[in-house]
């Protein structure tokens, strides 16, 4: 299982959401932690990090997977429209 790290704003996002929505994101979050590659996973293009997607409903969840220390780093949580 991966560790896991959530940058600030994926920290405040979490925050400042809604109970039905933290709860959704997070069981996404503890799915990456045991497969950081799942099927429907994306890469995002064209930036010099490989950044991974996953969807949740209408939010995406942006995150780089750190293999030499085994952790998934959180980078964004937000709705499509303010994600990319």
């Amino acid at each position: 299982m991966f560790n896991l790290e959530l940058s600030p704003d994926a920290f405040k996002f979490l925050k400042k959401s809604t109970k039905e929505v933290v709860s959704r994101v997070m069981n996404k979050i503890d799915k990456l932690r045991e497969e950081p590659f799942p099927s429907d996973v994306k890469r995002i293009v064209n930036r010099k990090e490989k950044i991974f997607r996953v969807r949740v409903g209408d939010y995406r969840i942006q995150y780089i997977v750190d293999q030499t220390k085994n952790t998934i780093i959180i980078s964004q949580i937000a709705k499509r429209a303010r994600a990319y």
